[in-house]
């Protein structure tokens, strides 16, 4: 059963989404977050903008239920004291209205984790309708026959035989656990699974961003720069096996795949296709490609910092997702303006994301994608006058690191990391994103625990779960 989520507390949401006639407060749902730990909306997540807008400025039906009964009357913008100490009594007061008119009320959706301005997000009823009757399936409950069945499907990307399946259905319910457990094993070997564009190479597609034409390798494009398929190696690896998915944004490594009726993957210490060295490297965000694509010619690449961010902490600042803000930021090193109003408040959280990536390479000095001390210093002085004063210290999450290979490590252990890469399976076998469910996160906190983070492990409990097995 879920918690009640206290209705003043989610003041603070509102706070960090207003923008039209008060300043955004992105402190908001980190606070919230910090309040009410065990809120739907802060299971390995922080609440989006779209909580209250539809695209800032511009509000939703709940966000104008809330502003106007937040202080009429009282003189715009607000001072953040008068959001904190009145944003509860405005949302106590539209906790009982309807503002989607999907037929629950405000304060009920925000209870079980649905959106009170989406008619489409409303909680699900907890019971079977009566009467429900299938021939084939128990549509009401965990069904394993047809777990046996979906999964063969998902992992090995074929249905099971009729005569598996009768084998199966005449097995006992603890025979029919024990042939589930074997089927799966049996599919994470498969080709569907692991081999080159099987379906955790797939997954990979986001984070990576293939672009052919300026591939280099094996079917290179016409400007040939660096090689994705470096990329998608280390991320089957790290998914696949025995393995630590941290390494993901750990690695000082690379992995060789060999072809063949049985696609085999090896981790080695160096590729020639690579140059970062090994104590500078933090896994997917150090790679040629990564740092190619991502850093290009900017002296301060706040668009690799941005892609890192979201990719494998499912935050995109364009949203307003994991704000994060440090006071006195951002500076402005580079000249950009980020210190205006319209800027200032993501740039509070981006800015420090990217001063680790600041002597990370992209195209400025040949080999391409390296770490080159003093970078900023060497080819871009002459951007503004402070721009060599950019830092390498920075923070992510909230903490301070050193460099870009501590930003990798505290996020690598962060629960937003467990909880991404959880998403990511959850999304591909389940067809929707997870809404703080329950069995969502039993998985990725286990993820984190009891399955030393290993991917493989998670998915026999993904298995196990109603949202998988109840047709």
């Amino acid at each position: 059963m879920r918690r009640s989520v206290p209705v003043w507390a989610l003041g603070l949401i509102t706070a960090a989404t207003l923008t039209v006639d008060a300043a955004a407060k992105p402190i908001g749902p980190a606070v919230f977050c910090s309040i009410n730990s065990s809120a739907p909306v802060c299971q390995g997540q922080q609440p989006a903008c779209t909580f209250c807008h539809t695209a800032p400025p511009e509000r939703n039906a709940f966000g104008t239920a809330v502003a106007a009964a937040l202080l009429p009357g009282t003189a715009r913008p607000l001072s953040d004291a008068q959001f904190t100490m009145n944003l509860g009594a405005a949302l106590s007061a539209v906790a009982e209205a309807d503002s989607d008119g999907d037929g629950t009320k405000n304060g009920e959706e925000i209870m079980a984790g649905t959106l009170p301005a989406d008619p489409a997000s409303k909680p699900r009823a907890d019971r079977c309708p009566p009467g429900v009757r299938n021939p084939v399936y128990d549509v009401c409950f965990y069904d394993r026959k047809y777990v046996y069945k979906k999964l063969n499907l998902d992992f090995c990307g074929r249905s099971p035989s009729f005569d598996d399946l009768e084998t199966f259905a005449a097995l006992g319910q603890a025979e029919q656990d024990t042939a589930i457990d074997d089927a799966l094993s049996q599919c994470l070997e498969s080709q569907n699974w692991v081999g080159k564009d099987g379906a955790v190479w797939r997954l990979a597609h986001r984070k990576i961003k293939p672009l052919q034409a300026i591939k280099s390798g094996s079917n290179s494009g016409i400007i040939p720069l660096a090689d994705y398929d470096d990329d998608y190696n280390l991320f089957v690896y790290a998914n696949t096996g025995d393995r630590d998915v941290r390494d993901l944004l750990r690695a000082n490594y690379f992995v060789r795949r060999t072809d063949g009726a049985n696609t085999t993957y090896a981790q080695i210490a160096d590729l020639a296709s690579q140059s970062i060295a090994a104590d500078r490297r933090a896994g997917m965000i150090t790679t040629k490609w990564f740092l190619v694509s991502q850093v290009m010619f900017s002296p301060l690449p706040r668009t690799a910092a941005a892609q890192a961010y979201r990719s494998y902490l499912n935050f995109d600042i364009a949203k307003l997702e994991g704000m994060y803000p440090r006071q006195n930021e951002p500076v402005d090193y580079d000249n950009r303006g980020v210190t205006a109003d319209a800027c200032k408040n993501c740039h509070a959280t981006l800015d420090p994301l990217t001063y680790p990536f600041r002597n990370y390479d992209g195209l400025k000095r040949n080999p391409f994608g390296s770490y080159v001390n003093n970078r900023i210093e060497r080819f871009f002085s002459g951007i503004s006058p402070n721009i060599v004063n950019t830092p390498e210290t920075g923070y992510v999450l909230g903490q301070p690191v050193s460099n870009l290979v501590e930003w990798g490590n505290v996020a690598a252990n962060s629960d937003q990391f467990a909880a991404a890469v959880v998403e990511d399976y959850w999304k591909l076998l389940m067809g929707e994103k997870a809404s703080g469910e329950a069995e969502f996160v039993d998985l990725w906190r286990k993820l984190k625990t009891d399955d030393a983070y290993h991917v493989e492990a998670m998915l026999h409990r993904l298995i196990r779960t109603e949202a998988y097995g109840v047709p």
